[in-house]
């Protein structure tokens, strides 16, 4: 396959870092947050107890419940090989970069090129805060990050503790961004973005039709890339899930 690996705790700037590579280098991105609920739902069909019990429970009652119970409706190991699975499936060009708090050791697959962002716990509880507000972190995630922490340490792998990982990310796959393959042209670039924009307004369509969500897609608005052709922009737009244009959707005075 021809994939690069990010894996980290919740807040660890698995996201930012892949997207960045992502748009700069011409990569198709798998956000793991993306899928989501087609796993779970997978885990559902499988019969798998954690997911049959997380189905059957609100946000709020999942919520509630001590941590190790979080942890096995997270599904956190048996996304991994789902998300291999998934992977498999996508064309082999151009590179893929897949990031993910399920991408751990054990889920690789043989020869796998991989790195895991662990910045110190105050810095994942910063950044955490920031994104959710003050106290309203999910309680799962600081331990959620411990165990991935504890099983990169013990298998030893390639690890970046930087607050600002990019350019040692960057470092650490320069030779395999050499080799390519990589996107070419401005509509192979623009068809990526938009498969990864796609992906994000699919992931809380499904989220929505869950029978305890009783809110319209119309009302839920989430960030989206810009669709420009400048391998540098980091711009994103704000809109409803279902309005996606049919052309490139660009911020202001990008083109």
């Amino acid at each position: 396959m021809n994939v690069l690996w990010i894996g980290g705790p919740p807040g660890s700037g698995k996201s930012t870092v892949a997207r960045r590579l992502a748009r700069r280098h011409g990569l198709r991105l798998y956000a793991s947050d993306t899928r989501t609920w087609a796993h779970r739902d997978r885990a559902v069909a499988a019969g798998l107890p954690g997911a049959l019990r997380g189905e059957s429970l609100t946000p709020a009652q999942r919520a509630a419940l001590p941590v190790e119970e979080q942890l096995a409706m997270w599904l956190h190991e048996e996304r991994g090989p789902m998300t291999v699975d998934d992977v498999r499936e996508l064309p082999s060009s151009p590179l893929t970069v897949v990031e993910g708090t399920q991408v751990v050791p054990a889920m690789l697959p043989p020869g796998g090129r991989a790195v895991w962002l662990v910045p110190p716990t105050e810095v994942l509880r910063e950044r955490l805060t920031a994104r959710h507000g003050p106290g309203e972190v999910p309680g799962l995630y600081l331990p959620l990050g411990e165990l991935i922490a504890a099983e990169v340490a013990r298998a030893g792998v390639a690890v970046i503790t930087a607050e600002d990982a990019f350019d040692e990310v960057e470092r650490f796959f320069a030779a395999d961004l050499a080799r390519g393959p990589l996107a070419e042209g401005r509509q192979e670039r623009w068809r990526l973005l938009r498969e990864a924009n796609a992906a994000v307004a699919e992931q809380y369509r499904a989220f929505l039709a869950k029978p305890w969500n009783t809110t319209e897609s119309a009302a839920v608005a989430r960030p989206f890339l810009c669709e420009c052709s400048d391998s540098e922009c980091d711009a994103s737009l704000s809109l409803a899930i279902d309005d996606l244009p049919p052309t490139p959707l660009l911020a202001a005075d990008h083109r």
